[in-house]
């Protein structure tokens, strides 16, 4: 999957294969190997070109077919934040949170 999408993004930003190969530092036939996925791109290398594409790792390895991470918004940090101090909390105290969160749930339902 890799190869299919090095060749989509320097299409994409309307590169050849040469420019491509300059920006990692290797030849062009060897860059060209990588496109057709005759031989497997170098780990330092993909990091080059995933920071150049502005693209997570995993959108070049066909982990994910997004091509960024989404960043936290206020309300995500928020959240992820309060998560964490529950997870701090000893099982009774959890238990209660737990609780006082269902409460005001069926309330809101009211």
């Amino acid at each position: 999957m890799i190869y299919q999408r090095l060749r989509d993004l320097r299409e994409d930003a309307d590169l050849t294969q040469k420019q491509t190969a300059d920006i990692i530092g290797v030849s062009t036939n060897h860059y060209g190997k990588y496109e057709r996925g005759e031989t497997d791109i170098p780990f330092e290398k993909a990091i080059i070109l995933a920071k150049f594409y502005h693209v997570s790792l995993d959108y070049l390895a066909g982990i994910t077919k997004y091509k960024t991470l989404s960043q936290p918004t206020r309300s995500d940090r928020e959240l992820i934040h309060t998560l964490a101090l529950y997870t701090q909390l000893s099982p009774q105290n959890q238990s209660y949170v737990d609780n006082y969160i269902h409460q005001i749930a069926q309330n809101q339902k009211k």
